[in-house]
């Protein structure tokens, strides 16, 4: 059983910054990538970016190249999001994700935090 806990999110003025945190337990041995999602009141869940758990290789949406970076420290299960000059397009609930060897969906998720960029 593997459960993800998501931190770090709050309430951040436009151009502001934070960094979200992933904490992973349980057998993590089987994953492939972590990655995060945002979902927006009234919208659909969408791909922010993700990282191999082997290689560090990452990718990201459109939408946050040049602002938004994701990282990783496997010896403490963590997957980081910072976040900077963010707009009040960002605000939305962040969600951690984990995909596993073999499967091209994630399946594991965190129960979310909630970031709101103030304009």
């Amino acid at each position: 059983q593997v459960q993800l806990v998501e931190s770090g999110g709050g309430l951040v003025q436009a151009e502001g910054s934070l960094r979200l945190s992933c904490a992973a337990s349980g057998r993590t041995f089987f994953f492939a990538a972590m990655g995060w999602f945002r979902q927006a009141p009234g919208k659909e869940r969408d791909f922010v970016a993700s990282i191999d758990q082997s290689g560090g290789r990452s990718n990201y949406a459109e939408s946050v190249k040049g602002r938004f970076t994701i990282s990783r420290d496997n010896a403490k299960n963590t997957v980081y999001l910072q976040m900077n000059s963010l707009k009040p397009e960002d605000t939305a609930v962040y969600y951690c994700a984990a995909r596993y060897l073999g499967d091209t969906k994630y399946t594991s998720w965190g129960q979310g935090t909630q970031v709101i960029v103030s304009s």
